[in-house]
């Protein structure tokens, strides 16, 4: 798969982990093995397993693999592996822009984006989504359709917390249970796997962009997805929303139509079939005038 940064720099995002689930998603017999794998029982076991003192013996290579610079992070030792993979950045590594008229990622990753059209479905790694299925609910996607999906997948060298991405009121969360599938895009050629995976959204209701709608899809081998508040609350934009346990993970945006344009590299890179690298915090799109 190949990746571009807001440079323009095109870059072979393959990894030795794409090159397994390409095998395991790519072969029926490997698919049917899997499927106890995914299982959410297994998820936890390997969750638990994540959480002791042992597994902080994986940290040291997976940052020498990844050139993971520790020293960006407020934290530098780790008591398991899930403390590492759950580490928090230092603020100042990950500033908020300023323009309050502007749309910000809620979290780094590599970013698409997708118009919601007439048919409510749109378009992930050549595989097509129904807006309905993704949020179990045909009333708020129809609310949804003429305006923006925006994807961002998070790989496991990614930093895994996220923020809000507007000041509002947001709703309680809503969780949908399923199958852990990793959300990799080989894997979206064989599963649906947006409507097998486990995911929670809410909606921040904000005076200038509308209701926009984060959610928060768990992956193979994620047992937890940390969402701090759960009621109907105040939030502010670049509050910290929650975080992600071990594995790769995504987040989905929607934004309502004739409320924010997306930049145009992103629109530009997805139609190239790039994904874009972005950071928390920075420009995603603008306020559209009225």
């Amino acid at each position: 798969m190949k990746y571009i940064d807001r440079e323009g720099n095109i870059s072979d995002g393959t990894t030795g982990q794409d090159k397994l689930l390409s095998f395991l998603y790519g072969h029926m017999v490997t698919r049917v093995l899997m499927r106890p794998v995914v299982s959410p029982v297994i998820s936890k076991i390997g969750g638990r397993f994540l959480e002791t003192r042992v597994s902080s013996a994986f940290v040291k290579p997976f940052v020498r693999s990844h050139k993971i610079d520790l020293g960006k992070y407020e934290k530098q030792t780790f008591d398991s592996y899930n403390d590492f993979f759950t580490r928090k950045i230092r603020p100042e590594e990950r500033e908020i822009s300023a323009d309050k008229n502007c749309l910000i990622s809620p979290c780094d990753g590599k970013i698409s984006v997708y118009p919601i059209r007439e048919d409510g479905e749109f378009l992930i790694k050549h595989t097509r989504y129904s807006v309905e299925s993704l949020l179990r609910d045909r009333k708020l996607a129809k609310h949804y359709i003429g305006g923006w999906a925006m994807v961002i997948r998070l790989t496991v060298d990614d930093y895994h917390r996220y923020c809000y991405v507007a000041d509002g009121m947001k709703s309680a969360q809503r969780k949908i249970k399923g199958v852990f599938h990793t959300v990799n895009p080989v894997a979206n050629d064989v599963y649906p796997i947006y409507k097998q995976n486990s995911r929670e959204y809410c909606l921040v209701k904000t005076e200038l962009m509308g209701a926009v709608l984060q959610m928060e899809v768990g992956a193979l081998l994620v047992g937890k997805i940390a969402n701090y508040k759960q009621g109907k609350v105040s939030v502010t934009r670049g509050e910290e929303k929650g975080r992600f346990e071990f594995g790769g993970s995504t987040v989905v945006l929607m934004v309502e139509p004739e409320k924010i344009i997306p930049d145009p590299d992103l629109l530009r890179n997805t139609r190239a079939s790039l994904e874009t690298y972005i950071r928390m915090g920075e420009q995603i799109g603008v306020l559209k005038e009225v």
